[in-house]
């Protein structure tokens, strides 16, 4: 099986040993996938990531195959999109959690949210798929909880012998003092996407349908963090990215009902944990991250 070498590269620096031998079984977990719903013309999309992703047939029409390296992410997944049920999100149509592997509806035409060049209608249709996506969910089930997330900025300081290095010092001040006043103010956590930007939501003959759930556990405001700073890359080339950003936060302030303060703090706070995910062991990156947390920081 040809794979893309980038695909190569991202199982086995995010997953090491393990997504090493994943690579080698994957021909074997594709046959099981077929042989167990009767797929057939099964073929890779053609930007593969962090999980083997194809478009197949089976019995019942076009679908989509998912298989990746068993992980606490994966299984979210799955479960936040037995939750959703269809309701705003992509439609999980089998599952085998042995495998860690699935089939979900084909969305058609399937544009991303990217192909809308009106960005104030973008982000109406975005605050439109997150009102029909939140659940509320019993609290003993394993999905990924927000904290744990922000947990991990407790390790900033410790990795630069106590200082910030490359972040900013007031940026990672503000954000230590601002999360424990977001989590006792905002609204109480439920089941939200946890990754919801125009990569992940693609229009269909349903409307408009978010796919790739995290499934986590948190407050529904900091769902707009990961939306704010994309579309990855190019939202910083936009002419005004702090006046976008400003019609944005009016907009899903409007729509979901929440403080237009508290929505910019909750993408604040996102921009910072985003440059630190994507923080390498020499200190470089995180840089488009910064740059957006510096104007949703504002003056």
């Amino acid at each position: 099986m040809n794979l893309p070498s980038t695909f190569i590269t991202n199982i086995q620096n995010s997953f090491g040993e393990e997504g090493k031998s994943f690579l080698v079984d994957l021909p074997r977990l594709i046959e099981i996938a077929s042989n167990q719903w009767g797929l057939t013309d099964v073929s890779p999309v053609s930007n593969l990531s962090c999980n083997f992703v194809a478009f197949a047939k089976c019995r019942e029409g076009d679908v989509v195959l998912k298989i990746g390296v068993p992980n606490r992410e994966l299984r979210s997944e799955i479960l936040a999109l037995r939750f959703f049920n269809g309701e705003g999100a992509v439609r999980l149509l089998e599952f085998d959690a042995e495998h860690s592997m699935f089939l979900l509806e084909r969305l058609r035409p399937g544009e991303m949210l990217t192909t809308i060049e009106d960005d104030e209608r973008a982000t109406h249709i975005a605050a439109d798929v997150m009102l029909r996506l939140w659940r509320e969910v019993p609290d003993n089930l394993p999905f990924i909880k927000l904290t744990e997330w922000f947990d991990g900025l407790k390790k900033l300081r410790p990795a630069f012998n106590g200082g910030t290095g490359p972040f900013p010092e007031k940026l990672v001040e503000r954000v230590d003092e601002t999360l424990p006043r977001l989590y006792a103010e905002s609204s109480p956590p439920c089941l939200i996407h946890g990754d919801f930007h125009h990569f992940n939501v693609l229009s269909s003959e349903r409307g408009w349908i978010a796919i790739d759930p995290k499934g986590v556990i948190g407050h529904p405001e900091y769902e707009v963090g990961p939306l704010l700073i994309n579309p990855w890359g190019s939202f910083l080339n936009g002419t005004n990215p702090k006046v976008q950003t400003e019609r944005r936060i009016s907009i899903l302030s409007e729509r979901l009902g929440f403080p237009r303060q508290r929505l910019l703090e909750w993408g604040l706070c996102h921009a910072v944990l985003s440059a630190w995910w994507d923080m390498q062991p020499d200190g470089t990156g995180g840089e488009y991250s910064l740059h957006c947390a510096e104007i949703f920081a504002g003056p």
